[in-house]
């Protein structure tokens, strides 16, 4: 493509995004009416981020499709995968450790009892019934309605409990071991790109995201981190069929999992743009990703009748609905700050300023990365972030951002001195140990 006809495509492109980002925030201004201008303010800022990352992403994006496909050194590591996987247990480990630490220390009587019991809170509790009893039609309310979370993590769970008896410690074995086989692989995808030191940077980036310990919880958060990053090194691997099969499989453990489409899609596309006709054969990878959620549609239908069952279960019980990303952070804000004059000090530190937090980090992250981050890493990352914070009533900010692959990259891609390494490292242990208290603490957070 000309130089010149790049650049009114490009122009185009984002003048129609933007106008239609403009349009959206009009209507929801128009219809939600904001209480105060803080809500409004919360509500511009997100939006002027997320445009902006997305102004900075368009002509990496024509650029990857349009230009000369960039020479990605061959994939090579210093680090044995052995050792990687080892640190990761070890990891989850100290997360374990630190939470009886933080619990012992209000609680002196806290036995190992009443700790291993606590690894059924927040959203466990759910997965380990599911993995128990499977889903229920009929029955207590507060079971039917599990039916809103995807089998994936609960059916790995049962078989790791054909050889771990104790469905808790069964949850933890998959956690656990998903998450370190994660790194490994986000290791072997980092070195697509990346040098030693920043790849290894970006490795320790994830393990720090605030919200991490989710992954050790017996919650889908490490599976699903496995099999996502899985599916995109296969995808950069050209090894369409295994990528496909991961992609099904991630978006039978969380909804979010069928937007692995993006990066798959943009992959493709990319190749088949500078003329390699092998590419074709990717094409039914992508078919394969909404599979593996037509699956679990499938099971709602063979459970309640109705395949779409869980939407009407997710908007009943657990007010949840899609919805605009800004109309997320004007809420927030709104609580924060009722929160706040109320002196309410679990809603506060545990939940509305962790998910605020997580709301406006990541598209400047994502801003700030935008120059030197593969730009369909960037196109999954701002299409997970609408659809995962636009939820109208967002709990979960922090962990469904210490899930999303691209913001450690961006994050070791933006940040290359020494110096504003450390700092940053030191920034995301404070608030991964904040966040693993509040927890620990029971203060909100989910």
């Amino acid at each position: 493509m000309r130089e010149e006809s790049r650049r009114k495509l490009q122009t185009a492109v984002c003048a129609a995004g933007l106008a239609l980002l403009a349009l959206l925030f009009v209507v929801w201004l128009r219809h939600n009416r904001p209480g105060s201008a803080a809500e409004i303010a919360a509500a511009l800022g997100c939006t002027v981020l997320f445009a902006a990352a997305c102004v900075r992403f368009v002509p990496r994006w024509l650029s990857f499709w349009f230009d000369a496909p960039p020479e990605s050194p061959a994939e090579r590591g210093t680090l044995p995968l052995p050792l990687i996987f080892v640190l990761g247990l070890l990891y989850g480990l100290f997360n374990f450790a630190a939470a009886w630490m933080i619990m012992h220390y209000v609680n002196h009587d806290l036995t190992p009892s009443e700790f291993r019991e606590f690894w059924t809170a927040a959203d466990a509790y759910h997965y380990l019934c599911i993995a128990q009893d499977w889903y229920l039609s009929d029955g207590i309310v507060d079971r039917v309605v599990q039916l809103v979370f995807l089998p994936g993590y609960p059916l790995a769970v049962r078989l790791m409990h054909l050889a771990v008896k104790d469905w808790i410690v069964a949850g933890i074995h998959v956690s656990m071991l998903s998450f370190a086989g994660a790194l490994c692989v986000f290791y072997r995808l980092l070195r697509l790109d990346l040098d030693e030191s920043t790849a290894r940077f970006a490795l320790v980036c994830l393990c720090l995201m605030p919200g991490a310990f989710f992954f050790f919880v017996p919650m889908s958060e490490g599976l699903f981190l496995l099999l996502s990053v899985g599916c995109v090194y296969c995808a950069r691997r050209e090894r369409w069929l295994p990528a496909g099969v991961l992609g099904a499989l991630a978006s039978f453990t969380r909804s979010l999992g069928l937007l692995l489409f993006v990066p798959l899609f943009f992959e493709l596309a990319a190749r088949l743009l500078h003329g390699e006709k092998r590419a074709w054969r990717g094409a039914p990878a992508l078919l394969l990703v909404p599979t593996g959620f037509a699956a679990y549609c499938l099971v709602n239908y063979l459970v309640s009748g109705n395949a779409f069952q869980f939407l009407i279960y997710q908007r009943e019980h657990w007010y949840q609905e899609l919805g605009f990303f800004f109309n997320t952070a004007a809420y927030q804000t709104r609580y924060a700050l009722q929160a706040a004059a109320a002196g309410n000090r679990e809603l506060l530190p545990g939940l509305w300023l962790p998910n605020l937090a997580a709301v406006f980090a990541a598209p400047a992250i994502l801003f700030a990365g935008g120059k030197r981050l593969r730009p369909s890493y960037t196109a999954w990352a701002l299409a997970y972030y609408v659809i995962a914070v636009g939820a109208t009533w967002l709990l979960s900010a922090p962990r469904y951002m210490a899930a999303l692959p691209p913001l450690p990259i961006a994050l070791a891609q933006c940040c290359e001195k020494k110096a504003a390494r450390a700092v940053l490292l030191c920034l995301l242990a404070i608030a991964e140990l904040f966040y693993l208290a509040m927890f620990a603490l029971r203060r909100q957070v989910w």
